[in-house]
């Protein structure tokens, strides 16, 4: 399955658990997940690569242990579910 599939259908989940998502031009700050006016946010930045943008529609679905209950692909299922690994200890 290609990365672009992938953020397809993690977009998708994200909407699913109620989530508005918003593609904007934020220059390589990396978006991200927000709450305000009763709402939640997912912000991804056109200026990151696809795999960028999965990057932080996975820390989004993550933090959200319904998420393992959407009818999700395999391969969306098995990037859930990875070990996150900290900047510090990609770097050990």
């Amino acid at each position: 399955m290609h990365t672009v599939d992938v953020l397809e259908e993690g977009i998708q989940a994200a909407r699913a658990l109620g989530y508005q998502v918003r593609h904007e031009w934020l220059d390589g700050s990396g978006g991200g997940a927000c709450e305000f006016s009763g709402g939640r946010w997912l912000f991804l930045d056109l200026s990151q690569t696809a795999a960028e943008q999965l990057e932080q529609v996975m820390l989004v679905l993550r933090d959200q242990p319904q998420a393992m209950r959407l009818s999700l692909s395999p391969v969306l299922r098995r990037l859930l579910t990875q070990r996150v690994l900290s900047p510090q200890s990609k770097a050990a």
